[in-house]
């Protein structure tokens, strides 16, 4: 398979996706900077892969106060850095029907793993990618964020269709102001089995890490999808949200439409 990037930093590289896609990154041909919570898990994927091709950084994305020293760290190291995969995530249930269960710092730190800390990583890391010949940046999202069917985790749900909906207003801000050459991807997974399912942080699931479709499956199919270069594409079941007269591509059309409308409503009233 054809090397798709130079150097990519994978956040979330601890476990689950992040892991497995820097591993076939570094398969081939591309040198990862691996990131994440869990030390030694970092130093186990470097000492497996090696120094030449992959190195850790210690980081808590949902550090936000930090992102902005991060990234600068990682930029002024790793100038030749051009991609960018964010597939930190966490999923929570909680059941509003019983709400004296519910505990709201954790719906907190799901909002902030899942969304908000993607937002300020992406503000952080754009000047430097605007100053590349070909910047990317991959989103690891979910078919929930469009279809939000498994309601025992409302707020995992909504984290996601936030994530959707920014990334496709920032797709469009980067097309129209004059910072084409990045590349805004998101991925739609079906539910994979990594850690995001453990008993531990879902103590209602047993045997969670069964639930889904097998890591390496997914990962070889989503690197297809990253090699023809579509800039939002599912693996698994979502993918018929994306056919012609899918779910996704009719709503794609409705949101085109839309904001050329509001585009042209607008343009009177907006400061040159």
């Amino acid at each position: 398979m054809a090397t798709l990037y130079k150097k990519t930093l994978v956040l979330g590289a601890s476990s689950g996706i992040g892991e497995a896609l820097a591993a076939k990154l570094i398969a081939t041909g591309t040198k990862v900077i691996v990131v994440g919570r869990r030390s030694d898990k970092l130093e186990e994927f470097v000492k497996k892969y090696g120094e030449d091709s992959a190195r850790a950084v210690v980081f808590d994305v949902t550090d936000l106060n930090g992102i902005k020293n991060f990234a600068e760290s990682i930029t002024q190291s790793d100038p030749d850095l051009d991609s960018i995969v964010f597939s930190s995530g966490i999923q929570r249930g909680f059941d509003f029907a019983n709400p004296e269960t519910l505990d709201l710092s954790v719906l907190g730190d799901e909002l902030t793993t899942n969304y908000t800390s993607a937002v300020h990583l992406t503000a952080a890391f754009l000047p430097h990618l605007k100053s590349q010949p070909q910047g990317h940046l991959i989103y690891i999202s979910a078919t929930l964020g469009v279809i939000p069917s498994m309601i025992r985790t409302p707020n995992y749900n909504a984290s996601k269709s936030a994530l959707h909906t920014f990334i496709l207003n920032v797709r469009e801000q980067l097309k129209t102001g004059g910072a084409s050459n990045i590349r805004m991807v998101e991925v739609f997974p079906p539910a994979v089995q990594t850690e995001l399912h453990d008993e531990k942080h879902q103590p209602d699931l047993v045997n969670g890490g069964e639930i889904g479709m097998p890591i390496g499956d997914f990962t070889e199919r989503m690197f297809e999808g990253l090699g023809r270069g579509d800039e939002q594409f599912a693996v698994g079941p979502g993918e018929s949200l994306f056919m012609e007269d899918g779910f996704e591509t009719q709503r794609m059309k409705l949101y085109e439409a839309g904001r050329e409308f509001i585009n042209k409503s607008l343009a009177k009233y907006l400061k040159k």
